[in-house]
């Protein structure tokens, strides 16, 4: 591990065949477990978290790492990318790391995988937050599967493209790194309700008015999940949530701290 700054660590670990990117940000020594953040599809940690991050560590130790074939952290070619290899993949980072619990915060794919590592190694995580996440194909709209269908690099927003080469160890990959985010989420199963009912992790489950979620997706997993809060927020699309920090800080520390 490198220190790069006074606030901030960065490494790399083995865990799973992948040297997996991460970075250790805040207060190391906080009364409270760590909190994870895992971004979104296409994504790198500064793109989904890049507004949220140096705020939220002021009071607390942050650790966000890139997944397989995300930003830093180089793909395996020949292994798909899945939600459950994902989340086993975070569980394996924190083995790797010595913590045994944590709290999870997943933005978009970020949140799927999250409830995953709630739902496959439920022992390491203390709280969720949930936010724009999809636990079953209906809780998005029609037309956002009709562009997933047809997705193609050139309609790819510039700034994660530009994102991903900046940093990407193999950026001759972006064409496959595009190819291999698009069909997990054409391949993405509906997570079974007794399998959401199941998890005991308090849960704050947060979606934009004008997501890509719809509303009613976020209050049916409010309902599923046992000990769950939700938060609507106004005048927010899928792009603008994690940039909310003046409603999304308070919420998610009160969340956390209580």
């Amino acid at each position: 591990m490198n220190q790069t700054n006074p606030t901030a660590q960065t490494g790399y670990a083995l865990v799973n065949g992948l040297q997996i990117y991460f970075e250790i940000h805040g207060v190391a020594n906080s009364p409270q477990p760590p909190l994870v953040l895992l971004h979104g599809g296409g994504d790198t940690i500064g793109t989904s978290f890049g507004h949220l991050l140096p705020v939220l560590a002021r009071n607390r130790q942050i650790i966000a790492f890139e997944q397989q074939g995300y930003g830093h952290t180089a793909d395996i070619a020949d292994r798909s990318f899945s939600f459950e290899q994902s989340a086993d993949d975070t569980a394996a980072l924190l083995h790797y790391l010595h913590i045994e619990k944590a709290d999870c915060f997943g933005f978009s794919n970020g949140g799927t995988i999250a409830l995953q590592v709630a739902i496959r190694h439920p022992n390491i995580v203390r709280k969720l937050v949930l936010a724009s996440a999809l636990l079953r194909r209906d809780g998005a709209y029609p037309w956002l599967w009709e562009a997933i269908d047809n997705a193609k690099l050139e309609n790819m927003p510039q700034e994660l493209q530009e994102a991903y080469l900046k940093v990407a160890p193999h950026p001759e990959n972006l064409q496959m790194f595009h190819d291999k985010a698009a069909q997990r989420v054409r391949e993405f199963n509906d997570i079974p309700s007794d399998a959401i009912r199941g998890v005991n992790a308090p849960t704050l489950v947060i979606v934009g008015d004008a997501d890509v979620i719809r509303p009613e997706h976020a209050v049916e997993t409010f309902r599923l999940i046992q000990h769950a809060q939700l938060a609507v927020l106004p005048c927010t699309d899928h792009m603008k949530l994690t940039t909310r920090t003046e409603w999304l800080v308070p919420m998610i520390e009160g969340f956390l701290d209580e």
